[in-house]
């Protein structure tokens, strides 16, 4: 059974910086797509940044040039880096996974950005 394990929330100032992570574990014969979404309270979940296994990144237009996306394929592990962050990034922060050909999400980590 394969698992998504998300890491790293907590409180920040604005300004600060944090890095999630998100560890995949279980019978994993391919990790095609790694993604980090993120809600906030009343808000549609978004696409925050994208990352396939060839190493290609994309990013949603509010977080470009503050946010970097990288994964570690001997960990089946993606990370976050999260800097100059804002009171608008508040949000639960999602792991979603194209694993198998099929799509795993964690439980979520909770950021929050004081101003």
């Amino acid at each position: 059974q394969v698992q998504v394990v998300e890491s790293g929330g907590g409180l920040v100032q604005a300004g600060g910086s944090l890095r999630l992570s998100c560890v995949a574990s279980g019978s994993i014969f391919s990790i095609l797509v790694m993604n980090w979404y993120r809600q906030a309270p009343g808000k549609p979940r978004e696409l925050v940044a994208t990352i396939t296994s060839e190493d290609s990144t994309n990013y949603a237009d509010s977080v470009k040039g503050r946010f970097t996306i990288s994964r570690d394929n001997a960990k089946n592990t993606v990370y976050l880096q999260m800097n100059s962050l804002k009171p608008a990034d508040t949000a639960v922060y999602y792991c979603n996974a194209l694993i198998n050909w099929a799509a795993y999400w964690g439980q979520g980590t909770q950021v929050t950005v004081s101003s």
